[in-house]
């Protein structure tokens, strides 16, 4: 089975070392020439709570030859365009392709490709690119975890094939209601992610300080009374169910859900968003694919969403040059209501 890793930057490169090492072929594919030359010449250089190096066989798109059996596709979701039509070039009719993107990005995909080839996995793990060849490992060796479905819901034999690639990781778990653990990865995202990128922050910096996990719990509630708006049932990840734990209606049970974010975001205190890295280069981000989501389907079924349109606003302003990038704390504003 002819295998490749579509956008091997951080968390791409971290996967294709693990798959590699499992003894799985599998092409790294990426547009920064200086990191495919790195993985090549000196292997994948996995660092931060794991420490090792494995050889890799890496290339950038128009090295690709071939046609590939199973794509593992993590390109940020600014550049789809450009990927999927190089995609087009090298797949085959039963080629499937599985996005560990953020957001909610099995519709393009499944527009593009049909609904019986295209799988969603939410990951559960965070990494930091430290330059060519190297990424940092963010989380905690026991909170890796990967999830896998398809948008229909059926448990096929591609599902499970992949599953068993995942699993050269991280413990990967298969889900019926696909759209409800997207959604749960949209909430995770949303809070820290989002707050990471409009603070210039880590996750640890957000636990740390009292308004911004102050914001990232309006941040889980609006992601909440949203689901349940438009009939999403969110799925646990990690064991922990934040549909069930983050939603609030009075200031008491605001106040007391601060352990279910200690205990979520704790293990990952060093991650550094995926959107603050592409800010930090220059480079728009996927604010609207993860917070704008939220704001997009609040305004669909009817419900109000002030601090997610807060993030998206900050992080508009970074990308267009009007704020700099740094803590914006003081810019947020919390909500008079509950």
């Amino acid at each position: 089975m002819r295998t490749a890793i579509m956008g091997a930057g951080s968390m791409g490169t971290i996967l294709g070392a693990f798959i590699s090492k499992a003894g799985i072929q599998v092409d790294l594919i990426d547009a920064y020439k200086e990191h495919v030359d790195a993985l090549n010449e000196k292997g994948a250089h996995v660092v931060g709570t794991m420490d090792f190096v494995q050889p890799v066989k890496a290339l950038t798109p128009d090295m690709m030859e071939g046609e590939y059996d199973l794509i593992l596709y993590l390109v940020k979701q600014t550049s789809n365009a450009e990927a999927i039509a190089t995609l087009k070039k090298h797949i085959h009719d039963k080629t499937i392709i599985c996005t560990l993107q953020n957001g909610m990005p099995e519709t393009v995909l499944v527009n593009e490709f049909g609904i019986d080839r295209v799988l969603g996995a939410p990951v559960g793990w965070g990494a930091t690119f430290k330059g060519p060849g190297v990424s940092e490992l963010t989380s905690s060796v026991d909170k890796l975890t990967i999830d896998l479905g398809r948008v229909d819901g059926k448990v096929t034999p591609e599902v499970n094939m992949v599953k068993e690639v995942l699993e050269s990781m991280c413990p990967t778990t298969i889900l019926v209601n696909l759209i409800g653990g997207r959604w749960t990865k949209i909430l995770i995202n949303s809070t820290f992610s989002g707050l990471s990128a409009a603070l210039g922050c880590t996750y640890g910096d957000i636990l740390d300080n009292d308004k911004a996990l102050l914001c990232a719990k309006y941040i889980g509630n609006e992601c909440v009374d949203t689901a349940k708006a438009a009939g999403i049932s969110m799925e646990p990840m990690q064991g922990i169910d934040l549909g069930n734990l983050v939603g609030f209606t009075t200031t008491e049970q605001r106040d007391a859900n601060t352990p279910v974010y200690m205990a979520m975001f704790g293990p990952h205190r060093a991650l550094r968003a995926s959107m603050l890295q592409d800010l930090e280069k220059g480079r728009k981000c996927e604010i609207l694919a993860i917070n704008g989501v939220v704001c997009a389907m609040g305004d669909e079924f009817g419900v109000d969403t002030p601090v997610n349109d807060q993030v998206v606003d900050i992080v508009s302003q970074v990308e267009q040059g009007k704020l700099k990038l740094g803590n914006h704390v003081d810019l947020f504003k919390i909500p008079d209501k509950i």
